[in-house]
């Protein structure tokens, strides 16, 4: 909201802080235009509401700052630098989250006494979160190149402490289920389960190897004559008959 005369434009580069507990938190509000008159001093200062989507309380700084005795409270700085109007906040706690309000002034000094010639300004949002991330963010008010990396920072520090508590919840259920899973392989190696008597082993002597058995069961094995696919008796069916091969005459001399 602006006046309706003013040249004078109070601009938020950044829009939106999100700061862990323990951090400070240094939030801007730059000047833009022209003062009516050159001479004019210009002065700022900065209201704040703990509620994000009201409009400031007039006359309610940050950490209940009052403008009336101007004393600022510790950890609070109001600076100013060229066109640039900077609060800072010092071990940032739960208790300073909410809405900022950025307020400049041109002030016309007339006899030791001054007036407001115009006025503007602007809000910003903070965020407090646990102490897990190390620094303060800001996004920008208009979206930009530069503006989706610390965004993107901003969900992957909120997501991972969003699921650190199911990921240690996973974690305390594998190592619970880990003994008992070991137990029962343990248990299944020391009494193995065999289906029907313990098998025995048949011993067998070289001659009933050397020789055809039959079949447990009484049924001929093919291997022995008279099966329908056993080979016949007699006759070579597996090698070709081959010739007597002679002696040879050194062997029937010896």
């Amino acid at each position: 909201m602006h006046h309706s005369h003013s040249t004078m434009v109070a601009s938020a580069p950044h829009q939106y802080y999100t700061c862990s507990e323990g951090a400070t938190a240094k939030m801007v509000c730059t000047q833009k235009g022209t003062l009516l008159n050159p001479s004019d001093a210009v002065k700022s200062t900065w209201l704040f509401t703990s509620h994000s989507d009201q409009h400031c309380v007039p006359g309610k700084g940050p950490r209940n700052y009052s403008h009336l005795n101007r004393t600022l409270p510790p950890g609070v700085q109001f600076r100013l630098s060229e066109n640039d109007h900077w609060l800072t906040l010092q071990n940032v706690r739960a208790s300073d989250q909410g809405r900022y309000c950025c307020v400049i002034l041109e002030v016309k000094v007339d006899h030791k006494h001054g007036h407001i010639v115009q006025k503007s300004y602007n809000h910003v949002i903070l965020h407090v979160i646990p102490r897990k991330c190390a620094k303060c963010l800001g996004v920008l008010s208009v979206a930009s190149p530069g503006s989706v990396p610390v965004a993107l920072a901003i969900t992957a520090c909120i997501v991972a402490l969003l699921s650190l508590p199911l990921i240690l919840v996973l974690v305390y259920k594998q190592r619970e289920n880990s003994p008992s899973r070991r137990r029962i392989e343990t248990q299944g190696h020391e009494n193995p389960v065999f289906l029907g008597g313990s098998p025995e082993t048949k011993t067998r002597t070289v001659s009933q190897i050397m020789t055809r058995q039959s079949s447990e069961t009484g049924r001929h094995l093919l291997s022995e004559p008279g099966t329908p696919f056993s080979p016949p008796a007699h006759g070579d069916v597996f090698f070709p008959a081959e010739d007597a091969i002679p002696e040879s005459p050194e062997f029937q001399q010896v």
